[in-house]
């Protein structure tokens, strides 16, 4: 029997997009019995359609990693028990650095961004991230990805018709100072301390983070007393959340907590 008792799952979203990305999975979860969160980031609660069109969105810019951390740990704090965690791409991280921290039962980060100190060296990451990051462009306009960058790094292999839908369904702006704060201190983890049970996990088509970022991001871990583990998903780009597959996905994380 799992000795993870706790019947509340809190899915932390990432970067570029909605909190609506998770609808379908808090639907299955709580169709197994779950009771589910989906917060939304600060600044970040309106549709997407809406939300792009209120660019250069002053607010959404000025927001920093450990702000965005801070909202999600109020958020348990109000919970009846510590939850699973689960967390997408920047989610990942989100949820890597809770777990690290205590706030959950146990943790899945789903194609996560690594934290300080895995060096993210992969051109296809260079590629889909580099305008993220603002170098040459104000920090005070929030970046939109645009649909180029979308089709590379998160739908890549889609048909562009279905590119099309889901960039107008879920893509939002983004803070450059939070993508920039995902290589500073900000995102440290302490790799030796023990943990809640941790499972990343990989998609082999993933361009912005590719199975050997996420590979590195496992193996410096350095926790043998802690449960930490790794799977790697064929057919996978970084739109998991949506695929076809996602009910496998989200069936296999569901397995993987009731084993614990």
């Amino acid at each position: 029997m799992s000795s993870i008792q706790s019947k509340t799952i809190l899915f932390v979203t990432g970067c570029f997009v909605s909190h609506h990305c998770w609808n379908d999975w808090a639907a299955y979860f709580e169709s197994q019995g779950y009771k589910t969160v989906t917060p939304h980031w600060p600044g970040k609660a309106g549709e997407p359609a809406a939300l792009r069109n209120s660019q250069p969105n002053k607010a959404i810019a000025s927001l920093r990693l450990t702000q965005v951390l801070e909202h999600y740990i109020s958020v348990i704090k109000q919970l009846p028990e510590l939850p699973v965690i689960i967390g997408h791409s920047f989610g990942g991280l989100l949820t890597q650095l809770l777990i690290n921290r205590g706030y959950g039962v146990a943790g899945v980060a789903i194609h996560s961004v690594p934290p300080q100190g895995v060096l993210p060296i992969e051109f296809s990451f260079l590629r889909s991230t580099f305008a993220a990051l603002g170098l040459f462009t104000p920090l005070d306009e929030a970046y939109l990805m645009s649909f180029k960058t979308w089709q590379y790094a998160f739908t890549n292999g889609f048909p562009l018709e279905l590119q099309h839908a889901t960039y107008n369904a879920l893509t939002i702006p983004e803070s450059k100072r939070l993508c920039r704060d995902g290589l500073t201190s900000a995102a440290h983890v302490d790799f030796k301390k023990p943990h809640a049970p941790l499972l990343l996990q990989a998609g082999a088509e993933d361009h912005i983070i590719p199975a050997s970022l996420n590979r590195r991001n496992f193996r410096a871990y350095k926790t043998p007393g802690s449960v930490t583990d790794f799977v790697v998903k064929e057919g996978r780009n970084h739109f998991v959340l949506g695929l076809p597959t996602w009910k496998e996905d989200a069936r296999d994380i569901l397995d993987w907590i009731r084993k614990q």
